[in-house]
């Protein structure tokens, strides 16, 4: 054995081979080979990768364990070869290692119980001339046959292993003779038959007995030819012979791994009886005589067959078998007719398998399965028949044809539905599986491959021949069959359809391919539709190299035409596709098409006729049952549910009294004099489990009628379900004002994205010139809160609380819903409508866990499943666990039934779901996170929450698990990092994971970092588990392992705002306490006693300052850095004052000398030597921080409301009110600075020294534009007055000479605050004295001013004459380019959505002198009610229609041109203004007048109205 291999050398087929032998299933031999397991592959395989592949648990267990004994037999054969020689190994039993290359396969009696069996394969049909047929190298037919009956042939094999090397006329003779003996013999038995040249006849060789080897063919016609020696042969009746001999047949042999094409020749040999009846055929067969060089015939002689023999009849034999030939012939005619006749009866019933493959066993097609559509070219007539598809719910198209997009399958698809057109290479995709969902609109649309070029596409995708398809395409092929149906569909939810109705040229390349997609999903998902036998023949012949004819037939519905199909399928339809209705204007409906629904696909349109296309009947009373069960054990409400209750079909669900309550205050909007805005907000807060989504979706079903009604879906932004929700509001409609308004659900969303697609809907309603007073659009918001009634103090006349507490009438009607239930479902079928009747009550959720649990094994697979989903559960909002986790995690198979089985019984607190709309994973989650926590407390016992997640932390099965991983991991994740939010319904604001605080208060803090050390490294390393961990051991005042973690965070994301900032918050903390500890001791303080603190204090703000140059930072509004910051700098100067030598009256001179100048005393020369420069810098850095808060303030609007955005990743926790923390820290940054002035000291300005002054100044509060502004929010104006007086007092009397630039900007504002504060001031200077003075900033050309100077000059200078009689051109260019640099100033600050709202600060009033500038203050003094309320009249533009705002504020006159709004300051010069809220342009170039702002980006623009 020369050519045996040792593994190393294998092969797929060899590998395939092996596994066969060993008693692997077929479906997971034939992923192996897709996934090209070699033998080298199969050295190294290990149990994860295997699990990926979908192989159970008890499959891999055999695989490795048979692959590591053939190791130890491949070792010791291969030191056991090496003393033997040839002959020797000959007689070798062979073992289970020896597979041969495939030109020296094994004997079959060499094979040992782990031996290597090779493929079956099956005969050619008798005289058939099927050209599309072939043989697979090494396979096996079945051994050589005697008769059996007459019609069935017996098959006679020849390898001709050496006589194909013959030269030809030797071959033609050897060909002929066995044909002869062979055809004579069938002849005499009146018997079919076949004989195979290059198929294995002997078993001497390493081959086996049937093995298909093949032979080289140069010339046919040596074949062909061959048969003219009939004639010589059967001298007699050659013309019988000739009739009953066919012609050879020539079938190629597929080989992957050959250059050259092997053949196998076939004759058969049929007579019919009225050929041979009464007739015994002798033949004198051909020979060569190597001697004489010359052919020679044997004596004439009689064959006949017996078993797989051809030997003679003797002369004894010959009397007896001529009698027994009428016997023979009579047989063979009965034969023949019985055959015609099954022939003519036997049909396949082509409906119910084509059903029942379709469906996997159901009696109809409903939206449960998903189809994979892979087709080919349609011919025109087939087109026609094509709704069938139109009604299936198809995931993705791969189409072969190029022009399918223009004139074929898709071209007609597209009429019916929206689909998305993709090549192969979108889904070889780098990113997680949700982003290439998302970025694909995977479950939104079919998505369209084009696997073979598209011809009307200009992006260079041209269709190519063979060669260049598999070298460029085939991979991308493979890759994408593999994302789609390992990574997004979940086994087991789709099928995969294959429609072949055409064959084309290229049908040849890219069908292998295809059938390797088949063949690596397992035949049990696959279905082949082909409209001929022709055509199905053609395919089946190259499938065969993946997959057995024989499965093929299984799947395969073969020679129904399209028009059948079509009817066929359709009849079994749940929904026939048809057009939807909307409801309109003047109470009737028009008719909306689904690809237009299909194309808003960002709603979920709720149509008038919604499932009315429902076809009921088809419907068993299980499915029906289903769905209500579903609803009733905790699943969102089903559009199909309400629609089965309206008709009867099943029970009618209760309505809360909370729908009454927004029925109510829909009414209310309806009517048309209770109208203020164009767009409404109604809110829902409900308890989880108390049946708020509920009542918002039977809001939305029973008002589809009058309104046109549709759920948003969150995936997209906001700026696109504007647009989709545009089109739906006026569709089909004529008067845009009289068209119905859109109620619009948004469920738990932030309330960021509600008011980014309230201010889209707003612009848009402004844009179209709707009145203002039209009702559009209605965003019903519905939220999970466990405080529904604290919620709706906000908003009390929009918002409606749900909570577990039943009203008396409610607690009725779920009694006696609860009777109704209880005899047609079992209890644990409508748990969650149990407990929701029981109102949640603790004692009764004790009592049924307990219950529960009483049975349960602690040590089992199935219950620690069960604290993992409850943990999570508990935990993470709408987390769950996908089936496909839990099946790898308990050691199943595939199959989701395998899951219920043994799963389900365990516990009835499952709930299987389909997820949301972005993932469609099946999974499992417990039915409501009260029973989830109940589950824990009382498991605690036995394994405490810090238990489980160490174990679900470590558990590599779940961890490694490939299908739904992005969910997993991120929802394991979140269990560590994700903190609770009051804004976002939580009962509080936490400053770690639930999980963490659970375990660090009622556990142990230790096991709380160990948790957070091991989700790092479980996380791969994960900088924000660091950040936690570092958090935590700060709290826990661990410093030293705190920093450590912090710059260990630091060092994965070195430039991470958040980050850096934890590691200041790290060192300020440790500083606190290291000063808090020598505060305590009340000893004198020396400098060497706080050289260490110093240093620490320093480390904090070095990396405070990180985090404000971070390039992050410019994207986030107020950078909590600046005020950690100034937090420790206070802190530190404090400390500094305190120390031995500072703390005199004198010392204090000293400490300032030291700070200000470059004096150093003595005593801290050497023991701060490395402190000095960072000292000496702190009263600027200080200030420079102050500003940098001061400058994000003015800039941009803080909503400081329960509802603040969610905190991003990492992010720290905010000061609540940032304005009044600023006027209180600029009073104690001063104070450090300034010793106590005497009152009479202070008013003789000589006397103090201009820092003491600034000092001073910053210490009321007059230190920057936001803290001097803030002073206007007091509501007793007299008292703000009163203390910008006493500020203006303190600035120098010659303001030009003694002030700076910084300086005279917060002179003039305290002067515009106290015009607002406190009108008749005699500390007020005029407008024209203010205009003087800031004069200055215009001189100033060289340096850069900051934009509170061009804000000033914008404000100042602003004409107060209408803007045509321009007094002074000077004044209209001062205007000019203060507000130009302020745009030029505002582009590089907003470039961030993150950064918030305009802040506008002042409006420009009818007043004149600076009681023009009117502050925002007084405009918010005459919007009364709460915070959320006066955000809205904001908003919704109502402010502008209160009368108080309308006396005090002047309307502008301006010009729109190419969608911008200017103004006009002289007769030369305009000025850009910025729209604010709704306040959107008109589309046209219309004159406008609107009421006029003052930001720090530029003037700003309110309440646009087109002039008369």
């Amino acid at each position: 054995y020369s050519k045996q291999k040792s593994i190393s050398d294998w092969n797929e087929e060899h590998v395939s081979s092996w596994l066969q032998a060993i008693g692997i299933k077929p479906e997971h031999i034939w992923k192996l080979k897709a996934e090209e397991v070699t033998g080298p592959v199969l050295l190294n395989i290990n149990e994860s990768y295997l699990k990926k592949l979908g192989l159970g648990g008890g499959q891999i267990q055999l695989l490795l364990s048979k692959r590591d004994e053939l190791l130890l037999l491949d070792k010791s054969k291969t030191i056991k070869k090496r003393g033997e020689n040839r002959e020797e190994a000959k007689h070798e039993v062979v073992s289970s290692s020896d597979v041969t290359s495939p030109e020296q396969p094994l004997l079959s009696s060499d094979l040992t119980e782990t031996s290597v069996s090779l493929p079956q394969s099956r005969y050619r049909k008798l005289n058939d001339n099927d050209e599309h047929f072939s043989y697979i190298k090494h396979a096996i037919l079945p051994p050589e046959t005697g008769i059996d009956n007459l019609i069935t042939p017996c098959h006679e094999y020849k390898s001709l292993e050496n006589a194909c090397k013959l030269e030809p006329r030797k071959l033609k003779i050897k060909f002929a003779s066995e044909v002869i003996r062979f055809a004579c013999a069938c002849m005499n038995m009146r018997a079919n038959g076949t004989i195979h040249f290059g198929v294995m006849d002997k078993t001497k060789t390493s081959y086996k007995h049937g093995e298909i080897i093949g032979i080289p063919i140069e010339d046919k016609e040596i074949f062909q030819e061959a048969l003219d020696y009939i004639e010589k042969c059967f001298p007699a009746l050659h013309s019988d012979a000739r009739k009953c001999i066919k012609t050879p047949k020539f079938i190629p042999i597929v080989d992957k791994g050959s250059q050259t094409q092997n053949w196998i020749v076939e004759v058969d040999v049929v007579p019919m009886v009225n050929i041979v009846r009464d007739k015994l055929y002798s033949a004198h067969i051909p020979k060569f005589n190597e001697k004489t060089n010359k052919i020679e015939y044997e004596q004439k002689a009689y064959y006949q067959r017996v078993g797989p023999n051809t030997p003679r009849i003797t002369e004894d034999e010959l009397v007896s078998f001529s009698q027994a030939l009428k016997d023979l012939d009579q047989k063979r005619e009965q034969e023949e007719n019985s055959q015609n006749q099954t022939q003519a009866h036997f049909k396949e019933d082509l409906e119910r398998k084509l059903l029942v493959l379709l469906t996997r066993g159901k009696k109809y097609m409903d939206n449960t399965l998903r189809y994979i559509l892979v087709s080919n070219r349609f011919d025109q007539e087939n087109l026609q028949n094509i709704k069938f598809l139109v009604q299936m719910n198809i995931f993705c198209v791969f189409d072969y044809d190029p022009d399918s997009k223009s004139s074929g399958l898709c071209h007609n698809y597209k009429e019916h539905h929206a689909v998305n057109l993709h090549f192969l290479h979108d889904y070889d995709h780098r990113e997680n599986t949700v982003d290439l969902i998302k970025k694909l609109q995977l479950f939104d649309r079919t998505s369209w491959i084009f696997c073979n070029g598209r011809s009307d596409y200009n992006g260079g995708e041209s269709p190519c021949d063979e060669k260049t398809w598999i070298k460029t395409k085939k991979k991308l092929l493979k890759r994408s069959v593999s994302v789609i149906c390992n990574e997004i569909l979940p086994k087991g939810s789709f099928v995969v359809l294959f429609i072949h109705t055409h064959i084309t040229l290229q049908f040849k390349s890219i069908s292998s391919p295809v059938i390797r997609m088949g063949v690596y999903l397992g035949h049990e998902d696959i279905v082949i539709i082909s409209v001929s036998r022709e055509i199905y023949k053609k395919w089946s012949s190259l499938a065969q190299v993946s997959c057995l004819l024989d499965i093929l037939e299984q799947i395969s519905v073969v020679g129904m035409p399209m028009s059948h199909i079509n009817a066929t399928i359709q009849v079994h339809q749940l929904t026939c596709h048809q057009d939807g209705c909307l409801p309109v204007s003047n109470n009737g409906v028009c008719f909306i098409k689904s690809v237009d629904v299909e194309r808003m696909n960002s709603l979920e349109v709720v149509c008038v006729d919604q499932c009315d296309e429902t076809n009921v009947d088809l419907m068993e009373q299980e499915q029906i049952q289903k769905i209500e069960q579903y609803f009733y054990q905790g699943g969102k409400i089903d559009w199909v549910n309400m629609w089965l209750a309206d008709n009867n079909k099943c029970e009618e669900v209760i309505k809360r009294d909370a729908y009454a309550e927004i029925s109510k205050m829909l009414e209310d909007l309806e009517r048309s004099d209770s109208l203020k805005r164009s767009i409404e907000n109604i809110n829902i807060y409900h308890e989880p489990g108390s049946g708020g989504s509920t009542v918002a979706r039977q809001i939305l079903w029973n008002w589809r009628k009058k309104m046109r009604c549709a759920v948003v879906k969150q995936s997209y932004q906001a700026t696109t379900v504007c647009e989709h929700a545009v089109q739906i509001w006026n569709y089909e409609e004529v008067d845009k004002n009289a068209c119905l308004p859109v109620l619009l659900l948004l469920e738990d969303c932030n309330a960021d994205y509600q008011d980014d697609l309230r201010r889209e809907l707003s612009n848009a309603v402004t844009t179209m010139k709707i009145s203002p007073s039209k009702l559009c659009f209605i965003i019903l918001c519905c939220k999970r809160s466990l405080d529904p009634e604290r919620m709706c103090t906000a908003l009390p006349l929009r918002t409606v609380g749900v909570t577990h507490k039943l009203s008396p009438a409610e607690k009725k009607l779920f009694s006696k819903k609860a009777g109704s239930l209880k005899l047609k479902f079992e209890p644990e079928f409508i748990l969650t409508f149990v407990l929701m009747s029981k109102e949640f009550e603790q004692s009764y959720i004790t009592g049924f866990v307990e219950n529960l649990l009483k049975e349960i094994d602690h040590s089992s697979l199935q219950t620690q499943l069960i604290k993992f989903v409850a943990l999570l559960n508990s935990h993470i909002e709408n987390s769950y666990l996908s089936i496909s986790h839990c099946e790898a995690f308990l050691g199943l198979g595939i199959h989701l039934d395998k899951f219920d089985k043994m799963a389900k019984p365990s516990t009835s607190t499952w709930i299987d779901e389909l997820k949301s709309s972005e993932t469609h994973i099946s999974s499992v989650r417990i039915i409501h996170n009260l029973i989830a926590k109940e589950i824990l407390k009382q498991l605690s016992s036995y394994q405490s929450q810090s238990e489980i997640a160490m174990s679900l932390l470590q558990d590599k099965v779940l961890f490694d698990h490939r299908f739904g991983r992005d969910d997993f991991r991120k929802f394991v994740r979140d269990l560590f990092i994700k903190r609770t939010k009051k804004s976002k319904g939580d009962p509080n604001d936490s400053w770690f994971s639930p999980l963490i605080e659970h375990v660090r208060e009622t556990e142990d803090v230790e096991k709380a970092i160990d948790l957070l050390k091991l989700a790092y490294t479980s996380f791969d390393e994960d900088a924000f588990v660091a950040q936690q961990l570092a958090r935590l051991l700060n709290e826990n005042k661990n410093f030293e392992e705190a920093e450590i973690w912090a710059k260990r965070a630091k060092s994965h994301l070195p430039q991470h705002i958040y980050i850096l900032d934890t590691l200041g918050q790290v060192y300020k903390k440790w500083f606190y306490s290291k000063h808090d500890a020598i505060c305590k001791k009340n000893a004198d303080i020396q400098p060497e006693d706080i050289t260490d603190i110093i240093d620490t204090a320093l480390k904090g703000i070095t990396a405070f300052r990180e985090s404000e140059k971070c390039p992050q930072s410019k994207m986030v509004c107020l950078n909590n850095s600046y005020f950690g910051e100034v937090d420790i700098g206070c802190r530190l100067l404090e400390l500094l004052s305190n120390v031995d030598i500072f703390s005199t009256k004198e010392g204090k001179r000293e400490l300032m000398d030291y700070l200000l100048t470059d004096y150093i005393p003595e005593e801290v020369q050497k023991p701060w030597q490395r402190f000095h420069g960072l000292l000496k810098g702190m009263k600027d850095s200080i200030r420079i921080a102050l500003e940098c808060i001061s400058d994000d303030l003015a800039h941009f609007q803080n909503f400081t409301s329960e509802e603040e955005e969610e905190l991003a990743e990492g992010e720290p926790e905010t000061v609540n009110n940032p304005r009044k923390w600023l006027l209180r820290k600029s009073a104690v940054y001063a104070k450090l600075f300034f010793h106590d002035i005497q009152e009479d000291e202070a008013s003789d300005a000589n006397i103090v020294s201009p820092l003491m002054r600034q000092m001073k100044i910053f210490q009321l509060g007059g230190g920057n534009v936001t803290t001097i502004l803030y002073l206007l929010s007091d509501n007793n104006k007299q008292r703000a007055g009163a203390k910008l007086e006493k500020i203006i007092d303190l600035f120098p009397v010659n303001l030009k000479k003694d002030l700076d630039q910084t300086g005279l900007i917060n002179f003039i504002f305290c002067q515009i605050a106290l015009s607002c504060a406190s009108p008749g001031s005699g500390k007020l200077h005029s407008i024209e004295e203010l205009q003087n003075i800031s004069r200055r900033f215009c001189s100033e050309k060289r340096t850069a001013l900051p934009d509170t100077a061009y804000l000033l000059l914008s404000i100042l200078f602003w004409p107060e004459d209408s803007m045509g009689k321009e007094p002074s051109n000077t004044r209209s260019d001062i205007v000019m380019n203060a507000i130009k640099a302020l745009q030029r100033y505002s582009e590089i600050k907003s470039a961030s959505s993150r950064k918030g709202r305009i802040f506008t600060h002042f409006f420009l009033g009818k007043a004149r002198g600076l009681n023009k500038i009117v502050h925002k203050t007084t405009i918010e003094k005459f919007c009364k009610g709460t915070l959320s309320e006066r955000r809205l009249k904001w908003q919704g533009g109502e402010v502008w229609t209160n009368p108080d705002v309308v006396k005090v504020l002047k309307r502008v006159t301006g010009y729109t041109e190419n969608g911008n709004l200017f103004v006009r300051v002289s007769d030369q010069s305009n000025i850009r203004v910025i729209p604010l809220f709704s306040a959107s342009l008109p589309n046209s170039n219309e004159n406008v007048a609107f009421y006029l702002g003052f930001s720090l980006h530029g003037v700003v623009a309110f309440d646009i109205k087109v002039a008369e």
